[in-house]
């Protein structure tokens, strides 16, 4: 099955691959989101993850975006979807996010792992966050696991 790629390239732009993970956690029939406020930038949602460290697993990468992101203790579960998104960031760079999404479960709040001061975690129902995520790719994983859940 071939990997689905979002975003419309720039001609002009080379987008570099950046191993990604995001992940989905569910409580109350809401899920977890980060709203980010940037400077000089309209505030967004997505899901909490990012970029693997080097050396790192895709289940580290994400227990700790989550850790630094929201403050929460997540156990990784398993892989539901692959996406990648094309996308520049606030800084500039252009990135092509090669993104694994996985279910994971909340397992307490540690907020002295928060670290990412323009992170806000969000809990919001998952047919508003088809709407609002700010990444195609992101949206189409809630969509694939409502789909998968039903």
């Amino acid at each position: 099955m071939q990997t689905p790629q979002f975003g419309t390239p720039d001609p002009n732009r080379t987008y570099v691959d950046r191993p990604a993970v995001f992940g989905l956690v569910e409580r109350d029939g809401r899920i977890a989101l980060v709203r980010v406020q940037k400077p000089l930038a309209v505030a967004w949602l997505d899901l909490p993850g990012g970029g693997i460290d080097p050396g790192e697993s895709e289940e580290e990468a994400l227990s700790r975006e989550f850790g630094e992101e929201t403050g929460l203790i997540v156990t990784p579960g398993e892989v539901f979807a692959r996406a990648d998104q094309r996308y520049i960031n606030t800084d500039g760079e252009a990135y092509n996010n090669r993104g694994a999404f996985w279910t994971a479960t909340l397992e307490d709040e540690a907020l002295m792992l928060k670290i990412e001061d323009d992170h806000e975690l969000v809990w919001v129902d998952p047919q508003e966050a088809l709407v609002r995520l700010r990444h195609d790719a992101h949206a189409w994983a809630v969509a694939a696991w409502l789909r998968a859940r039903s």
